[in-house]
């Protein structure tokens, strides 16, 4: 997780804004803070400055709010607790960091989605994915037999060591049955790729990690698994339209110990608002989880799978 504090030169808030990290950070020594100064209207536009201080994770601003615009102003972070605050509270921040964290932590899975280049893997899962997205469907054998000739290895063999790395997954039979973010069965996420097929995601953060893998747009329809209302999100040069606009995601945070398509996925979904989530968690305590708001999910499908075709 990478976080970047702008803020104007000898801005008083910004050591007010330190401290306060200091504390909710403190004990994570993989988290640095860079601090960047900001002297004019057009570099806080550039840098996705809404006044002085502001906080970006992953270089986003978390605390943005609709329609709020660049400024080299003092911030203010909203009503909290009845106030109008220059710098979020100790527990603010603890909050809103405590849904990267958990981002952070499903985004690398232990081992995070992109297979290593060692033996074939990456070229016959880069070959796995770009099946589902062109014709929406697996890859033939002749498919997979041209991206493991390069490497003198049976398809099988390649195929059988991302299984076992959960890179993807396969059933008794040898037959995929998850290529994350793709499924080859629906379910309840629908994917519709501009100029493309209708494919199937295997949960909600799988389905908003598709746009930013394809470079393409996207739109996603999905239900909510406590009131049935129906989500969509609908991806248009990169910028997302949310509906409702108050959707939220709820992952899981627990230990996946065995395939995702197992443990993880049915976890991971579309929720109308944050009530129904809650209403839905309270119903399945089994499921440790974390409810994310729409910026820190689309961050968490955009880390997740972006980089997963770079180099197809």
């Amino acid at each position: 997780m990478e976080l970047t504090v702008l803020a104007v030169p000898e801005c008083p808030l910004a050591e007010v804004l330190r401290g306060r990290l200091a504390e909710v950070l403190a004990g994570r020594g993989d988290v640095q803070v860079a601090w960047r100064e900001v002297s004019g209207e057009s570099e806080a536009l550039r840098l996705g400055m809404h006044g002085s201080p502001t906080l970006l994770v992953n270089g986003v601003d978390p605390f943005a709010r609709e329609r709020e615009t660049a400024s080299v102003s003092c911030r203010l972070y909203g009503p909290e607790q009845d106030a109008v605050a220059g710098v979020p509270s100790v527990e603010r921040l603890r909050a809103t960091l405590g849904e990267h964290f958990a981002a952070d932590v499903l985004a690398r899975g232990g081992r995070g989605r992109l297979a290593p280049v060692e033996g074939g893997q990456r070229a016959v899962q880069q070959a796995v994915l770009c099946a589902f997205a062109m014709h929406g469907r697996p890859p033939t054998d002749d498919e997979l037999a041209e991206a493991a000739a390069p490497f003198g290895l049976p398809p099988a063999d390649v195929l059988a060591r991302l299984s076992a790395a959960d890179y993807l997954s396969l059933g008794a039979d040898g037959r995929i049955r998850a290529a994350y973010p793709f499924s080859p069965v629906p379910t309840v996420h629908r994917v519709e790729i501009a100029g493309g097929p209708q494919v199937w995601a295997m949960c909600a953060v799988d389905a908003l990690g598709i746009a930013p893998m394809l470079g393409r747009d996207v739109e996603i329809h999905s239900a909510d698994p406590h009131n049935g209302r129906e989500i969509t999100v609908a991806f248009r040069d990169g910028a997302a339209a949310w509906e409702p606009e108050s959707a939220v995601v709820l992952v899981s945070t627990g230990a996946c110990s065995g395939p995702a398509v197992d443990v993880c996925c049915s976890s991971l979904n579309f929720f109308t608002d944050r009530a129904s989530a809650l209403r839905w968690a309270a119903d399945h305590p089994e499921v440790r989880g974390q409810i994310l708001g729409r910026r820190q999910a689309e961050v968490l499908g955009r880390e997740t799978f972006g980089p997963l075709l770079g180099e197809a």
